[in-house]
C-alpha cells in the first residue's frame, strides 16, 4: 500500500502542479550495447547509467560532450579501455539531439529541444524529479528488506 501512495505521488504530481513539461527518468542501460562482458554482464551499466542521467536533462552541446567523454572515461576505469572508445563512437553518432529517438540528448523533454543550457527553473524541475525518483527507488529498497 505505501509503495502505491508513492507511486501515485511520482506519476501524478506533475499533472497536479502544473509542472514543465520533463517526463520522468528513465534508464535502460547501455541502451542497445551490452551492460558489460560475457563474464561480467553488468560491468559497465552503472556508467551507461550516469550518462542516460545526463542526456534525460539534457543541456549544451559542450555538456554532452563531456557527458560523453565520462563514459568513454567510466567504462575505461573499469578495464575497458578498447570498449570505452567504441562506445564513445556510437554515442557521438547516435546521440544527437536532433534524432527522434528514446536515447537521443534531452529526451526527456519534448523533440525537437537540441542543444539548450537548462534555465533555472528547468534545472528545478529536474530535481524535482530526481527527489520524486529517489523516494519511489527508497521505498521499492525498503519493502525489498522487509520481505
Amino acid at each position: 500500500m505505501k509503495f502505491l501512495c508513492f507511486a501515485l505521488i511520482f506519476f501524478l504530481c506533475p499533472l497536479i502542479t502544473g509542472a514543465e513539461e520533463l517526463k520522468t527518468f528513465t534508464t535502460d542501460g547501455c541502451s542497445s550495447f551490452p551492460d558489460g562482458t560475457g563474464e561480467h554482464v553488468s560491468l559497465w551499466v552503472n556508467c551507461c547509467i550516469r550518462h542516460d542521467l545526463a542526456y534525460w536533462k539534457g543541456g549544451s552541446k559542450g555538456q554532452r560532450l563531456q557527458a560523453d567523454k565520462s563514459l568513454e572515461s567510466c567504462v575505461a576505469k573499469v578495464g575497458e579501455p578498447e570498449i570505452a572508445k567504441l562506445m564513445l563512437a556510437g554515442v557521438r553518432v547516435g546521440g544527437s539531439p536532433y534524432f527522434p529517438t528514446r536515447y537521443r540528448w534531452a529526451y526527456g523533454w519534448p523533440f525537437p529541444r537540441g542543444y539548450k543550457e537548462l534555465s533555472l527553473e528547468e534545472k528545478e524541475e529536474v530535481k524535482r524529479k530526481l527527489d520524486l525518483f529517489k523516494v519511489v527507488i527508497n521505498s521499492l529498497v525498503e519493502e525489498f528488506e522487509n520481505n
